[in-house]
């Protein structure tokens, strides 16, 4: 199955995703924050990301924008704890922001298992060509 790199600041998260993915079959590596994020991406070939947005030092967003200037096409799958505001006075919809800024998808916590394994069957199958394109050693 695929390599899937999580990077979130929540231990409870991290297992939770972690034992959801393994189950389903997939490789799973985890990150506590951003900048260790970036440092397993660096030393390995993933097929799909999970990033918080909200960690402390380097964000999900921040993070993300490191990603994709090493590689535009990975799929990033961005998760929040914070609401999603439907009025002018609330805080900006950090997920939809993320989806502008590249993300593939976005899922707001807490998240069922059926909306997880989707989005991560979706983002997979929409990025075979370039999963066959790292297998074979392109970028």
């Amino acid at each position: 199955m695929a390599n899937i790199l999580i990077v979130d600041d929540d231990p409870a998260v991290q297992i939770t995703i972690r034992l959801l993915l393994e189950r389903a079959g997939h490789h799973v590596t985890v990150a506590g924050d951003g900048r260790k994020g970036l440092s397993l991406f660096g030393a390995s070939a993933f097929d799909l990301l999970f990033l918080d947005i909200f960690m402390p030092g380097m964000d999900g967003l921040e993070t993300m924008r490191h990603i994709r200037a090493q590689r535009r096409a990975v799929p990033i799958i961005v998760i929040s704890g914070r609401s999603a505001a439907p009025n002018a006075y609330a805080e900006p919809d950090f997920l939809k922001m993320a989806i502008k800024l590249g993300a593939a998808a976005s899922l707001q916590k807490p998240f069922g298992p059926g909306a997880l394994l989707a989005a991560v069957d979706d983002c997979l199958k929409a990025a075979l060509p370039e999963r066959s394109d790292v297998s074979s050693g392109q970028r």
